[in-house]
């Protein structure tokens, strides 16, 4: 009996000892064919745009195609003198501030209509759908329909006006469904400590429900800024006699035959990416000073 556990006890140290070679990582051929389509999609997806921003830097010798003639500066340039171009640097100055518009009053009444809908009301569901009704729509349809409204009431078309109207129909739906996301994690636990605590109505909404939800917030904000920014369709008829960015660009394909056109699709991109980045930006930013808290706290 002792012998036969004298030689289990130094097989069990051998098996121990012994080094075993790990396996190797063997994909199955589906893995690679899906990472291969998923390649060939990014390169078709990105690689019209990065030929762009490619060909915006050639010299004044430079056209619409590839080889590539020399690089400069030459066609941003180009696109602020406005010899050719057209009116970029006043729609892109129009689009900005109408973006900035939107983004304020879509971020307001979504926060608002949040806040509304945590708790049934007459006629809620009637006023949902109709509100989503917008998203369904044809851009270009209920873009005619609003500056046809904005006429018959006497009210002259422009982009501060009945565009910002047409773009709001489009801006506000969204914003709002981000907001229902943002809301169903919201634990009213917290009005209602505040509450307790002598808080008013709207000092639990400054100072507890806002720095809550601010990352939602920004992530409505940064929807209703892009979506105003490149909007097209629901703005071709209700601008008026000023361009937006979008229809300019339009306007553009149709008598540039430079690679202004490029650049000026190069500006645009950075600018939706410095907006993009800013709000990632403020979200790291706002949850870094709730780490900083919470360990302060504890």
């Amino acid at each position: 009996m002792t012998l036969a556990m004298e030689r289990l006890d130094r097989s069990m140290t051998k098996s121990r000892r012994r080094v075993v070679a790990p396996r190797g990582d063997r994909r199955p051929w589906t893995f690679y064919a899906l990472a291969t389509v998923f390649t060939l999609y990014v390169v078709a997806l990105y690689g019209p745009m990065i030929c762009i921003y490619i060909l915006s830097f050639q010299d004044i010798r430079g056209g619409l195609v590839f080889p590539m003639k020399g690089t400069s500066l030459h066609w941003f340039v180009d696109l602020v003198t406005q010899a050719r171009t057209g009116d970029v640097k006043g729609s892109f100055d129009r689009s900005i501030k109408l973006a900035g518009m939107v983004t304020v009053i879509t971020l307001v009444f979504s926060f608002m209509a949040g806040l509304a809908f945590r708790r049934r009301f007459f006629g809620d569901t009637f006023v949902f759908y109709l509100m989503i009704g917008s998203l369904v729509a044809p851009g270009l349809v209920l873009g005619i329909g609003i500056g046809l409204l904005f006429q018959w009431v006497g009210i002259n078309a422009s982009w501060y006006t009945s565009a910002m109207g047409a773009q709001l129909s489009w801006t506000l739906p969204f914003g709002v469904l981000v907001m229902f996301a943002v809301m169903s994690r919201f634990n009213g636990a917290w009005e209602e400590a505040a509450r307790d605590l002598g808080a008013s109505r709207w000092q639990t909404i400054r100072l507890v429900v806002i720095p809550i939800l601010a990352p939602g917030l920004v992530a409505v904000a940064l929807f209703g800024f892009t979506l105003s920014y490149d909007e097209f369709a629901r703005s071709l008829q209700t601008a008026g006699s000023l361009n937006t960015l979008p229809l300019e660009i339009w306007s553009m394909t149709l008598n540039v035959t430079s690679p202004s056109l490029y650049a000026l699709g190069t500006v645009t991109t950075i600018v939706s990416f410095i907006a993009i980045g800013a709000s990632i930006g403020a979200i790291v930013l706002i949850n870094r000073r709730r780490g900083v808290r919470a360990k302060t706290t504890h």
